[in-house]
């Protein structure tokens, strides 16, 4: 763990702040920016509680945590409105739900024409305990956003409207899927947290990510 790395972390997460930038609001020189930030000195109590709340975050999470989770893979962090869809869904639950939930929804967009399928999904928090800790499940839905028109049997049609969500891109997401996927949300979370955005998780889908080679991750904002 790093201060220096933290600090330089949640500069670059808040609008890509410039070392003058913060070092005007905290009203010390540059230099002493740069020293935090290559960890040659540290700030005096003072200075910490100022930067704990210019950065929306705790002395814990500056001093005692890794907070930078990102990768070479991330890019184009952003907040962006998402236009509204419909789509329908499908709920797995079990060892790997994640296969067989998104080759559902690939199958539906075969069986009703869609040739160029777009497919989300988003982990399912809905269930027991005995499930998770004694079977080792856990739980996955997958959701085809709908062209104009198109209605599949079966299935009910939902509609998501138009909202801001925190996003970020990752290549290559499943090279290391257990470190990446994760991570990204972790540095989602840390961006929404220090632009004083907060999470939204109802009239909504809360969250989600896009399926392919490369994916974006999503979190309802405001």
């Amino acid at each position: 763990m790093s201060f220096g790395k933290n600090l330089q972390y949640l500069r670059q997460l808040s609008a890509n702040m410039t070392q003058e930038m913060l070092a005007e609001k905290l009203n010390v020189s540059r230099q002493t920016i740069s020293k935090w930030e290559m960890d040659a000195t540290n700030p005096e109590m003072d200075k910490a509680l100022e930067i704990c709340k210019i950065f929306n975050c705790s002395l814990d999470n500056l001093f005692r945590e890794e907070m930078d989770k990102r990768s070479d893979a991330y890019s184009n962090l952003r907040t962006e409105e998402v236009e509204g869809f419909r789509y329908v869904e499908y709920t797995v639950i079990s060892h790997d739900p994640e296969t067989d939930a998104i080759g559902r929804m690939y199958k539906c967009a075969e069986e009703n024409g869609i040739t160029h399928p777009r497919v989300i999904g988003w982990d399912f928090p809905k269930l027991s305990q005995e499930q998770v800790n004694v079977f080792n499940m856990h739980g996955y839905t997958a959701a085809l956003i709908l062209p104009k028109d198109i209605a599949p049997k079966g299935y009910e049609i939902k509609e998501q409207f138009a909202h801001q969500y925190a996003a970020i891109h990752i290549d290559r997401p499943f090279d290391n899927p257990f470190v990446k996927i994760p991570g990204a949300y972790h540095t989602l979370q840390d961006y929404m947290r220090t632009n004083g955005l907060v999470h939204v998780d109802h009239e909504v889908i809360p969250s989600f990510e896009t399926d392919g080679e490369s994916m974006d991750v999503f979190i309802a904002c405001r």
